[in-house]
């Protein structure tokens, strides 16, 4: 079960004001849900938010399990967190089903991260065309796909970064018009 380092919007919101922000990765893997493998790509993926301004980062592991992806990420926007990461699940293969959970949950769509990734993915390996994470908000909550890969978690992170602080206030309330 998800236990939010934030305990209620509000406290989310106060954050956030506060120049604090706060995220879960939620690494989709049947086997390292499983114990059968090892989540690589949370604790990555943890430590490249927290170098870029995230002060509290929580990492989860979810199986391949469309049912249990999405409560994850209703319950980590009920919570408050401003910033959902997901790694895995956006392939082919028939247990990929990270971009229908999150479809499910999402209020509007915010398609130029899933764009950017999948460009980036391309320009490295021409298997990138497969990848088919999205991304959206719902409520105060960013919510972004990326590939289960270490390699492509970083490469796919380093293209979002520096979007992700300006996205995050203005879902706050925060961040005016004059930055597009």
């Amino acid at each position: 079960m998800f236990t939010s380092p934030v305990a209620s919007p509000a406290r989310g919101a106060a954050m956030a004001d506060a120049g604090l922000r706060t995220a879960l990765v939620l690494t989709v893997s049947t086997s390292a849900a499983g114990g059968t493998a090892s989540d690589e790509s949370g604790p990555l993926l943890q430590g490249l938010l927290q170098g870029t301004g995230f002060a509290e980062v929580e990492v989860q592991v979810v199986a391949d399990d469309r049912g249990a992806v999405e409560r994850m990420l209703r319950e980590a926007i009920a919570s408050g967190t401003q910033l959902v990461v997901t790694t895995g699940g956006t392939g082919l293969s028939r247990d990929d089903v990270t971009p229908e959970a999150t479809a499910a949950v999402i209020e509007r769509e915010v398609p130029g991260f899933s764009e950017a990734i999948r460009a980036e993915s391309i320009r490295r390996v021409p298997t990138g065309v497969l990848t088919r994470g999205v991304s959206g908000t719902s409520g105060g909550t960013l919510i972004i796909n990326l590939p289960g890969r270490p390699k492509a978690v970083e490469e796919s992170y380093a293209v979002i970064a520096p979007a992700l602080a300006h996205a995050i206030d203005q879902l706050g309330g925060f961040g005016g018009r004059d930055r597009h």
